[in-house]
């Protein structure tokens, strides 16, 4: 066993827990349900991108986005793969072992079986994704959607197929338009990324001073994981900033998302409000086990971080219409603070003018 991670236990955990375990199994699909599933993503990929290219006037770079169908294990994987290309350079400066006695032994095996069991969680639940992490050279950068999920969601509750799908393909597409159509966009986001594995370092004494700050919420009536989810609690100062800028770069981004789908749905898909409604309910629903991921991965702060992200973009279209907006693209000094996501005014005060 080398390095602090077994990665082939984090994939063959993931894979479980990803087609059943715990969270309970799903109705397979037949060779006839996974052609149609790639037969409607090509087409409302395509589709998808020109109602986002005539929405947002962000026209791709890297060439037509290009959908893939995945089922839960592929996810898990292709994951488990930019997860270990990016750790790995992390991992190398910690030390090899840091539990005492036996449990130091099969602190990579530990350690592995909790990266799967959450990827492996996230994987029931991922409908798309466009991960520009994924893509290891220009153009190799697919907008993915993960079968099964999507199959049972339709049967669920009688969503029409090819209408959701598109649906789907319109936020997933957007965020290639954003990342390939922004000139400067992927190699700042690709930077903060850097810069966040380069301050990633083990230390005792930070972990024992989080557990006292998050005493201290607690006491105060506060949830310790409702910033960030564990990331955030361990983080230092350095980090805690750092994070918040990728926060705010993150919300901007899922809110330009969501108003570009809703707008660009407004006139093709009736049953966007529908789809909406049912996620969200969903999301309140979920069972105990994933209120509790979430909050620990930090994912439901990032729902909400979502909705003020929304809450920026419609505010400053109110105060300076997309004109004003569109100057968020120009370039990184442009990009709103976490204040600003917050309070847009502010935002809005310091750009409007200048």
């Amino acid at each position: 066993m080398s390095g602090p991670v077994a990665w082939e236990t984090a994939r063959r955990v993931g894979g479980l827990v990803a087609e059943g375990g715990v969270f309970g199994g799903g109705r397979a699909l037949d060779e006839r349900a996974w052609d149609r599933l790639r037969e409607d993503f090509g087409w409302a990929t395509e589709e998808a991108e020109a109602l986002v290219v005539a929405e947002t006037g962000l026209v791709p770079a890297e060439g037509p986005s290009r959908g893939e169908v995945l089922d839960r294990r592929a996810w898990v994987a292709q994951n488990l793969a930019t997860f270990e290309r990016l750790l790995t350079p992390v991992l190398e400066r910690w030390p090899q072992r840091q539990l005492p006695g036996p449990l130091g032994a099969v602190q990579p095996e530990l350690a592995g079986a909790e990266l799967g069991l959450v990827l492996g969680w996230m994987a029931r639940r991922v409908l798309g994704q466009y991960d520009l992490l994924v893509a290891e050279r220009p153009g190799a950068d697919p907008v993915s959607y993960v079968g099964p999920n999507v199959a049972g969601l339709e049967a669920r509750f009688g969503f029409p197929p090819r209408r959701f799908r598109l649906w789907i393909a319109l936020h997933e597409v957007t965020h290639r338009c954003q990342f390939t159509g922004v000139p400067w966009l992927r190699s700042y986001f690709l930077d903060l990324v850097e810069q966040a594995l380069a301050e990633a370092r083990p230390d005792p004494a930070k972990l024992l001073e989080a557990l006292g700050r998050a005493a201290q919420a607690v006491r105060r009536g506060e949830n310790p994981l409702a910033e960030a989810g564990v990331v955030g609690l361990v983080a230092s100062k350095a980090q805690r900033d750092l994070l918040r800028r990728i926060q705010a770069l993150m919300a901007l981004l899922e809110g330009h998302g969501d108003v570009t789908m809703n707008r660009a749905a407004a006139e093709r898909l009736p049953e966007a409000g529908w789809f909406a409604q049912v996620l969200e309910e969903r999301r309140q629903r979920g069972n105990p086990l994933s209120r509790l991921l979430l909050q620990l991965t930090g994912l439901g702060a990032k729902l909400a971080q979502y909705r003020k992200g929304e809450r920026f973009i419609e505010e400053v279209e109110r105060a300076g219409g997309r004109e004003l907006l569109a100057r968020v693209w120009e370039g990184p000094a442009l990009l709103p603070s976490w204040e600003e996501i917050e309070d847009p005014s502010a935002w809005v005060a310091r750009v409007g003018g200048a």
